[in-house]
């Protein structure tokens, strides 16, 4: 009964939030990104909301939200740590320090550790190619990084 419930929460919060947007041209982005705000993630109750209040197919809605990598389907960790595996950070040391947070974390590309604090995400460019290898931790942009600053800033959130 407990996931009934929920699962009419998520509709009845993703309703609400498709009432505010479905009259604007192109409103599927928006709907997305506030879904997410509200719930940390997509859940499927609200895609498939979301596709029957617009008229698309599920397959529309879930190919717009995995062609944009920050769409989840499941809930991320406490914090989010992005790490750029564009070409400069690659040249500074980029792949050795990703291996190295992998290792250290315990945890590939788009896991969470078992502690449910960190997620591990890759991202192609945060902008930062000057200060390379750079990665973001919870929004904020770090650059100049190594092994021993991403475990610092890390721990500094656990």
């Amino acid at each position: 009964m407990a996931l009934q419930t929920q699962s009419q929460d998520i509709e009845k919060e993703t309703a609400a939030i498709i009432d505010v947007h479905e009259h604007q041209e192109g409103p599927l982005l928006p709907i997305l990104h506030d879904v997410q705000g509200k719930f940390g993630y997509v859940p499927e109750d609200a895609l498939l909301k979301i596709a029957d209040r617009l008229n698309l197919s599920r397959a529309e809605v879930h190919g717009t939200m995995s062609f944009y990598p920050d769409f989840r389907t499941e809930p991320a960790g406490r914090h989010v740590l992005k790490v750029c595996r564009a070409e400069a950070c690659q040249s500074m040391g980029g792949e050795k320090l990703a291996d190295d947070i992998q290792r250290d974390l315990g945890i590939k590309w788009h896991e969470t550790t078992p502690d449910g604090k960190v997620t591990l995400e890759p991202v192609y460019c945060l902008g930062l190619c000057s200060c390379a290898p750079a990665a973001m931790l919870d929004g904020d942009l770090h650059g100049r990084l190594d092994e021993e600053a991403v475990l610092k800033l890390v721990e500094e959130v656990k």
